[in-house]
């Protein structure tokens, strides 16, 4: 496995330049070009999946079927999306007709912005970094991406593969921590994606705002889920605890808590029990191979430390094990809105139920808090769904499933307020990095 190796500080724009370089030449200006850059992001993965599930293995501890379906399956679709779509994406458009205008022939197109910066988190270290590659190499941007350093050997895999398989003058990888990130956000680029967390996004924006860059911030949230006296226990149970404990639980749209009625949160609780034992880790999860690890000790002493100060009573799990990167799925009722496990974002498979007395206290709990990327129901019952869905705000809405929202194609994924801005995948993400130029010419006669 390559050793990751920081990008020297002094070095990083001159990167930047060459990328400028490169995207002022006009070479991405050719859709023929994309598509076949496009095609390589496509062979990179294809050519490298065991190296890569190896890396993430060795990052987080992933399970390689889970690196399958959450990191590669969803940018192969991205990729043959953008191959098959990019022409029409890219082709000019008229304008809604206006009889007082037609003769001008009002038309516009997607333009790309120019030299774009990617700064991918550590919890989807392929799925969050090469999809939006894939989304700006079909706008036609040029692009440095910044990996995480809590993912070495993951980060350390692309900038070992980028230049093997893509244009090396228009696409490039930075590595390093806080110096090295720093010096990216004095440059001026011409967007920005980050995902991440909420602190770092205000640290980048305010960056982002001395050059008037625009940017996308994935931010995630604590997603809540809302049960109802029709819901099917067992399988929001079976559904809402394998969504919590999928990467560890640390994956931006995973369920953080469930707002239960009072006289269900027995039944609910019983029922997660059941389904645990019935078809979770049958030889513990600390000796599973289908349990990942947190990505780092300070992350798992930050979640110890919420669960030593929790008045929630632990049901089942609570054990940690730092310097193993080990958090046992656990979980927790009866915790209040004040309890620490509800102070931010757990970003671990602890799973959190809080009894209320009715949907509008369920409703006014969400809403005294930041806007989450999912809110999650479970009810068969479509009145019950429309009065959660229509009185919260969320980035999505998901009835009777977690996590899947993620793998729809053609749905927009992103947050709102604290969750985030800006959308992330297919069409969305081209038009992220892309300006809609517009275009009339007024006749002499």
């Amino acid at each position: 496995m390559a050793t990751l190796t920081y990008t020297p500080v002094d070095d990083i724009p001159k990167v930047h330049a060459r990328a400028r370089a490169a995207f002022e030449s006009g070479k991405t200006k050719s859709v023929a070009f994309r598509k076949e850059q496009i095609a390589q992001v496509g062979y990179l993965l294809k050519d490298n999946e065991l190296c890569l599930k190896e890396a993430l293995k060795q990052d987080l501890g992933r399970p390689h079927l889970e690196t399958e379906f959450l990191d590669l399956s969803p940018v192969y679709i991205d990729v043959a999306k953008a191959y098959n779509s990019v022409e029409r994406w890219a082709a000019e458009q008229k304008a809604e007709f206006d009889l007082s205008f037609w003769a001008m022939g009002p038309k516009y197109r997607h333009e790309p912005k120019g030299v774009v910066l990617i700064i991918a988190p550590f919890n989807g270290p392929v799925v969050l970094t090469m999809s939006p590659i894939v989304g700006a190499i079909a706008a036609g941007c040029a692009m440095v991406l910044k990996p995480s350093e809590q993912t070495p050997a993951t980060s350390a895999l692309f900038a070992e593969l980028f230049p093997k398989y893509l244009d090396p003058e228009l696409y490039h990888v930075v590595n390093g921590g806080v110096p090295e990130t720093t010096k990216i956000l004095e440059l001026r680029w011409d967007h920005i994606m980050y995902t991440g967390n909420a602190r770092i996004a205000r640290i980048v924006a305010a960056a982002a705002a001395k050059h008037l860059t625009p940017l996308t911030l994935e931010l995630g949230g604590k997603n809540p889920v809302v049960l109802d006296s029709k819901s099917d226990i067992k399988l929001a149970a079976k559904r809402v605890f394998w969504g919590r404990c999928l990467n560890s639980g640390q994956v931006c749209v995973c369920p953080e808590y469930v707002l239960v009625p009072e006289h269900l949160q027995d039944a609910f609780v019983d029922a997660v029990k059941d389904v645990y034992d019935e078809s979770f880790y049958p030889d513990g999860p600390e000796n599973s191979d289908s349990l990942g690890r947190i990505v780092g000790e300070s992350h798992v002493q930050r979640i110890k430390n919420l669960l030593d100060n929790t008045k929630g009573k632990i049901v089942f799990g609570g054990q940690v094990d730092v310097s193993k990167r080990y958090v046992a799925p656990t979980l927790v009722r009866d915790v209040s809105g004040d309890d620490s496990l509800m102070s931010e974002e757990i970003f671990g498979p602890v799973l959190v139920v809080i009894p209320v007395k009715d949907t509008d206290e369920a409703i006014l709990f969400i809403n005294s808090r930041d806007d989450p990327l999912v809110v999650y129901v479970f009810s068969q019952d479509k009145a019950f769904q429309s009065k959660v869905f229509n009185n919260t705000k969320s980035g999505s809405a998901v009835a009777n499933d977690t996590m899947i929202i993620v793998g729809v194609p053609g749905l927009p994924m992103g947050g709102v307020g604290a969750s985030g801005y800006g959308y992330y995948t297919g069409r969305d993400m081209f038009e992220q990095f892309t300006h809609k130029r517009a275009f009339i010419d007024n006749p002499s006669w």
